[in-house]
């Protein structure tokens, strides 16, 4: 797992609860090399000389960026607010929260998906969390994020919800 240690207490904010980094699985980064090389190496059939390579300078790089971007997304729990990919949502508005099993996953993400929730999905991870939004004023119904660590995401809600900190 490739997540991060969790932000650094301040002076200016509270404890973090949670922190997650929804990054790719490392060995995807080979993959990407390869499809980058194999990329470059059609470019390169087609020129002759120095102009040749160019294609693996700008492919293998480019590759391994775009799994880069897709695995940049975060959740945190911290100062009473749930924040995930930039959204935060006051964890004064929260409800119930439940945890969606792999299994479970095409049926909550298809025909159960309220087309108003917010959902941060990531295919290479099992898990889901959904957060029940209590607030109408927030716009969504409820959140729906993957996290790798469901039950700990969770419990930091719960955690933050029951004491929230001043700000």
């Amino acid at each position: 797992m490739s997540d991060r240690p969790p932000e650094r207490d301040s002076a200016t904010s509270g404890p973090t609860a949670f922190d997650e980094r929804l990054s790719v699985p490392v060995w995807w980064y080979l993959l990407a090399a390869g499809l980058g090389v194999l990329l470059g190496a059609q470019i390169h059939m087609g020129y002759p000389g120095l102009r040749s390579w160019i294609g693996y300078a700008v492919m293998i790089p480019l590759c391994v960026a775009v799994l880069w971007w897709m695995g940049r997304s975060r959740t945190t729990v911290r100062d009473g607010k749930l924040i995930s990919n930039g959204r935060v949502l006051p964890l004064s508005a929260t409800g119930v929260t439940d945890t969606v099993a792999k299994k479970d996953k095409q049926r909550a993400m298809g025909p159960d998906l309220d087309p108003l929730a917010y959902v941060l999905h990531r295919p290479w991870i099992g898990p889901l969390v959904r957060v029940e939004v209590t607030d109408p004023g927030v716009g969504e119904p409820y959140w729906v994020m993957s996290s790798r660590r469901p039950d700990a995401l969770r419990s930091a809600i719960a955690a933050q919800a029951a004491h929230p900190q001043n700000s």
